[in-house]
């Protein structure tokens, strides 16, 4: 009864973290908007790619550099800002519908790595998963290392499952109005500018 309480609370808790907005989430979106479903579950795996780096940094103990070092959060986090910046404004320079789609098509190898990246460069994901794999240890149940790398990986299996329902809604809700150009053009509008918004609030945030 004990292991059932202690496990309902761990995944409500990733569960409503995961579906919390931030730049992971949104740049799914971004991408199942502009390019269909396939670029958006690719880029799924790419933000949970980049979200495993940070649980093994996390039971590695390096994340803890983040929260201590002032120079390195400033570089990971003004070197994140750009990069969301940089896909926002490339979302807002886009002509939006099919057309340029088929032109200049995003490979889901991009899709996949941009998403890594994503992740990697936020410096506010390697602390949360610092600050909150350990509420969750056990001290009985083996080395405290190997139970972040499973509960981090956790994490990110309910990141899995979430992002791609989302997903999947995201395509359904969006496949009639991406057939009309100005309606594509108005979603790349509103994607670019929520993501250098994030990107603008990542460069001002503060070390934790």
């Amino acid at each position: 009864m004990e292991d059932l309480s202690f496990w309902l609370l761990f995944f409500s808790a990733a569960l409503a973290l995961n579906l919390s907005p931030g730049p992971d989430l949104l740049y799914v979106l971004s991408r199942t908007l502009s390019g269909g479903r396939r670029l958006g579950l690719v880029s799924s795996l790419g933000v949970c790619t980049g979200a495993l780096v940070h649980v093994a940094a996390a039971a590695l103990g390096l994340s803890a550099i983040l929260a201590t070092s002032a120079v390195a959060f400033a570089v990971v986090k003004y070197v994140g800002a750009a990069y969301l910046i940089y896909l926002g404004f490339q979302a807002l320079r886009s002509t939006g519908g099919v057309r340029i789609e088929a032109r200049a098509p995003v490979s889901a190898w991009r899709a996949f790595r941009q998403g890594v990246l994503v992740d990697v460069l936020n410096p506010k994901a390697a602390i949360f998963f610092m600050a909150f794999l350990p509420q969750f240890v056990r001290p009985d149940h083996g080395a405290v290392a190997l139970q972040l790398f499973v509960l981090g990986v956790l994490v990110v299996l309910v990141a899995i499952i979430v992002e791609c329902a989302l997903v999947v809604l995201a395509t359904r809700a969006s496949q009639a109005l991406r057939s009309h150009q100005a309606v594509g053009r108005w979603l790349d509008r509103v994607m670019g500018s929520l993501l250098v918004g994030l990107g603008v609030r990542l460069g001002l945030s503060e070390q934790l």
